[in-house]
């Protein structure tokens, strides 16, 4: 089995990127952040045309989710409700980050961490909030199916080794101490990132800013993650990041990233 992930920065902007991958690289699921569209008008027909299923989990604009799959999934969940008691989500799926489904008996969950603005601000503190909850619901899939993956766009460069220059790190968004340390509570249930299984050394990427030719420097940081319970993350085999597609013209600024079992 093959998953990927990969923020688009938009799905319609970018579609004939993504289905040209998904013909060259027929992933078993792929799992899309920052869709922006509202389910309505997400391009369900050109995945559709390629034999694949979709869920989707999207609002106007902003944030947005997606799992396009080649077999149905089953049990799938939209946001942290899905799972959690609405008095315990509060007000934190009014912005749609969160989805899931099961494929021969793994539970996948779709994540868009939300990114914080700046260190110290009022969208910093929503982002703690939200990673503590990641916490509470992953613990409920895990009480209830032991082979969970987990990936997205996590906004959190866990490792010095994950930016191409940790200076003032600890001042900036992404790479703050409390950052780290909300998303390392979540992997404390016991899930391993499947990238660092086969390769340790930095200068891996999957993210790079817009400004700066950051790209082109390879001035990147590594915030798309694919994080397994124990039972899959033994049988991963391979977990590779394809800078390909952020050459093109026009690309989102993030790249996919897959892992295979």
């Amino acid at each position: 089995m093959k998953v990927a992930t990969w923020n688009v920065n938009s799905v319609r902007t970018r579609l004939d990127q993504v289905t040209d991958w998904l013909s060259a690289h027929p992933v078993d699921v792929l799992c899309l952040q920052e869709t922006k569209v509202i389910d309505a008008d997400f391009p369900k027909s050109a995945f559709e045309a390629l034999e694949y299923h979709t869920y989707i989990y999207g609002q106007k604009s902003y944030n947005g989710v997606a799992l396009i799959s080649r077999q149905p999934l089953e049990s799938v969940g939209l946001g942290f409700s899905a799972v959690l008691a609405p008095e315990t989500v509060g007000n934190l799926d009014d912005q749609k980050r969160v989805i899931s489904g099961v494929l021969d008996g793994i539970r996948i969950v779709n994540l868009y961490v939300p990114n914080g603005s700046s260190v110290g601000s009022e969208k910093y503190g929503y982002k703690l909030r939200w990673l503590a909850l990641l916490k509470q619901y992953l613990a409920q899939l895990l009480a209830e199916n032991p082979a969970l993956h987990i990936c997205g766009d996590f906004n959190v460069a866990l490792e010095d080794k994950d930016i191409h220059n940790p200076e003032g790190k600890e001042k900036h968004i992404m790479s703050s101490p409390i950052e780290r340390q909300a998303l390392s509570d979540v992997l404390s249930l016991g899930l391993a990132d499947a990238f660092r299984k086969f390769t340790q050394a930095g200068g891996h990427y999957s993210w790079w800013d817009y400004r700066t030719a950051a790209f082109r420097r390879n001035m990147g940081w590594r915030i798309d993650h694919h994080y397994l319970s124990p039972p899959l993350y033994e049988r991963a085999t391979e977990c590779t990041i394809d800078v390909e597609p952020r050459r093109l013209e026009k690309p989102s600024d993030h790249t996919p990233v897959v892992v295979e079992y």
